[in-house]
């Protein structure tokens, strides 16, 4: 047996992009949550993968919507990947936010995808979304990163990021 918590130690020493998924409730409402499991998953057809828990209100919306927008954020959208990482209604107030194709796109992320979830498949106790992209757009922005419960980015961006100021 895998040690629970050692597993969990060693994955959270693992870099990972920090993400908020968005998508539209049949009530026309926003919805989102922070994910950091997002990962490119193929070029040909353009495909991108993240795991949500069995739990999420967000994959309830997405079983429903079949549509996603995946805002990559900036370094310095702590905050934002802070609110988004909460529980309940509400995680859009006070975040500049517009919408993009029918789907939440949050001011300020380093980039911007619009897919069409084409699976999603059960994975221990997250569901694995299998996303076609149909829009996509980058930033110059460094990229948000979070490992060991602390946010922060690569440090060549930041080293980018100095000489540019």
């Amino acid at each position: 047996m895998v040690d629970e918590a050692a597993f969990r130690e060693l994955m959270g020493a693992v870099c990972a992009p920090v993400t908020v998924v968005t998508t539209t409730t049949g009530e026309g409402r926003p919805h989102g949550t922070t994910v950091s499991s997002f990962a490119s998953l193929s070029l040909r057809p353009p495909m991108v993968s993240f795991a949500l828990d069995n739990g999420s209100a967000l994959l309830q919306h997405v079983r429903e919507s079949r549509r996603v927008g995946v805002n990559v954020l900036a370094h310095g959208q702590e905050a934002v990947a802070a609110a988004f990482a909460g529980q309940g209604e509400g995680k859009f107030t006070g975040v500049p936010w517009h919408e993009d194709d029918g789907l939440p796109r949050l001011a300020g992320a380093g980039g911007w995808l619009v897919g069409t979830v084409n699976w999603l498949v059960p994975g221990g106790d997250h569901v694995l979304v299998l996303v076609q992209v149909v829009a996509s757009e980058v930033s110059e922005a460094a990229p948000l990163v979070y490992a060991r419960r602390t946010f922060g980015t690569h440090s060549r961006f930041e080293r980018r990021i100095e000489l540019s100021s």
